[in-house]
């Protein structure tokens, strides 16, 4: 048997065997988010959101999308067919093959490349195509035009998550995830980590993911007034249920980035506690609870407020932050913190 694995069909067999796992977790994982964002939601409005379906409302997830899979799929008249059914699924998709390159803990990764950033980045851009297929593909103007506004918003803060990677990665001198987790590995446990060193753009990365998203307060593709519903106007059943969980997917892969590249991933807070997977699947449990609670708490942006904070504020400052590391890395300021290679994580 162990001779097996090491043909071609067995490698295949445990190629395939790690993308179902990562792909089962993300998808257990979505029901749990989608449950905890409504009841974390709940009890800021002092409610007490899902309740009835399971123990606790622990199935009423299932039960939606039990929902929306048996519902029928209506197409306007008029839209272009082709299109309309695979916007959501390019959605999907992108979100999903996003997390071939996360890693869970220590050589827990299903594609190790030394340039998983540019492969994140590159995957999270096409995402906009997704939204632009809905949008223009309904055959109405209102969600061609909440299509339109999406795109620009999710380009216009790509452009201040980009330069935010940069500093971690001049500090680093890697663009792997795993390099990144491990140059934060010190003898301080969570004061090692880069939040200390990159602690304004800690801020700037987790507002700018929200743009990015399309999440509260930053939801104005999908919620504001004059847009009825954004590009999501026209779907229903199955494909709005794939635009659903891709948004979803998407916000957990921010969260896993944030993890990663600020908060030392799979590593542990406290120096002498076992690092592993629980450390890192906690931290990105935190950062969606954080993600939740901004929705429920915050009022929301208008457009033009929404675009000024991204390229009059966020973009200004993060090309000055870059700028700064890359000093501090070449010259060693603060006694190597911004440049990790040099003094061995």
């Amino acid at each position: 048997m162990a001779e097996f694995f090491d043909t071609p069909g067995g490698i295949a067999l445990i190629i395939l065997a790690q993308v179902l796992a990562v792909v089962a977790f993300v998808m257990i994982s979505l029901l749990f988010l989608v449950y905890g964002d409504r009841k974390i939601w709940a009890a800021v409005q002092m409610r007490r959101g899902p309740n009835v379906v399971g123990a606790y409302g622990l199935l009423q997830s299932v039960a939606d999308a039990l929902k929306y899979v048996v519902k029928e799929v209506v197409i306007p008249a008029g839209a272009d067919r082709t299109v309309f059914i695979l916007a959501p699924l390019t959605s999907f998709v992108l979100a999903m093959i996003a997390w071939a390159v996360i890693p869970f803990n220590d050589g827990w990764v299903l594609s190790d490349i030394n340039v998983a950033i540019l492969y994140v980045f590159a995957v999270s851009s096409l995402e906009v195509y997704g939204v632009i297929m809905g949008g223009w593909a309904s055959n109405s103007k209102y969600p061609f035009l909440g299509s339109l506004r999406s795109a620009a918003q999710m380009i216009s803060y790509e452009v201040s998550i980009g330069l935010i990677i940069i500093g971690v990665i001049i500090s680093t001198g890697s663009m792997n995830f795993g390099d990144i987790v491990r140059a934060q590995d010190g003898s301080f446990g969570f004061f090692s980590w880069y939040w200390l060193p990159h602690f304004p753009m800690v801020f700037l990365f987790f507002i700018s993911a929200l743009a990015e998203t399309n999440r509260p307060p930053f939801d104005l593709p999908e919620a504001e007034s004059e847009l009825v519903a954004g590009y999501q106007v026209e779907y229903s059943a199955t494909p709005f249920l794939l635009f659903m969980a891709g948004e979803y997917i998407a916000i957990f892969l921010m969260c896993a980035l944030t993890s990663l590249l600020f908060f030392g991933g799979w590593l542990s807070p406290i120096p002498g506690l076992p690092d592993g997977v629980l450390w890192m699947v906690a931290k990105m449990a935190f950062f969606f609870f954080l993600f939740a609670m901004v929705k429920a708490i915050t009022p929301r942006y208008r457009y033009d407020q929404l675009m000024r904070l991204g390229w009059k504020v966020f973009l200004p400052f993060s090309l000055v932050w870059v700028v700064f590391v890359s000093f501090a890395a070449k010259f060693d300021w603060f006694w190597g913190a911004f440049a990790r290679w040099s003094v061995g994580g």
